[in-house]
């Protein structure tokens, strides 16, 4: 007999697989896809809407985009930029865009942290001491 090992032999527990359902990377695929497909549609309808009742968007954010010459020499180039090149007022749907989807994101962040905090596994495990009620004061001379 070791200083360290032992000689009995553990039960093998009844512990859940590490890995997470198939479903859950299903619907993160699909999140996936359709987060950004709904922040570019809410975006596009967003800027249109703030030109038509004269919001103040910068100016900077407005118009078409400007490539150099070397991405309409050649013809593959110019096949991906072309139809970039043509949407008016990118840029502003492209910021409005990406605060559709963090603000798409935080909501679902927020929903699933308060979903799992209520249906989730307890906090403590069986193997766990439970919390001490000890309560310590702070010391003050």
């Amino acid at each position: 007999m070791g200083k360290y090992n032992s000689n009995t032999t553990l039960k093998p527990s009844s512990i859940q697989s590490k890995s997470m359902h198939e479903i859950w990377r299903g619907i993160g695929c699909l999140m996936f896809l359709i987060i950004p497909a709904i922040s570019i549609a809410a975006g596009y309808e967003t800027v249109r809407y703030g030109l038509e009742n004269k919001w103040p968007i910068p100016y900077e954010l407005l118009g078409t985009v400007y490539l150099p010459d070397i991405f309409y020499s050649t013809s593959g180039l110019s096949t991906i930029f072309s139809p970039i090149s043509k949407v008016p007022n990118i840029f502003a749907i492209a910021v409005a865009s990406l605060i559709y989807m963090m603000l798409i994101g935080g909501v679902i962040s927020v929903i699933y942290a308060t979903t799992y905090r209520m249906i989730g596994p307890s906090r403590y495990g069986p193997t766990d001491a439970p919390p001490s009620g000890i309560k310590v004061k702070k010391y003050k001379r």
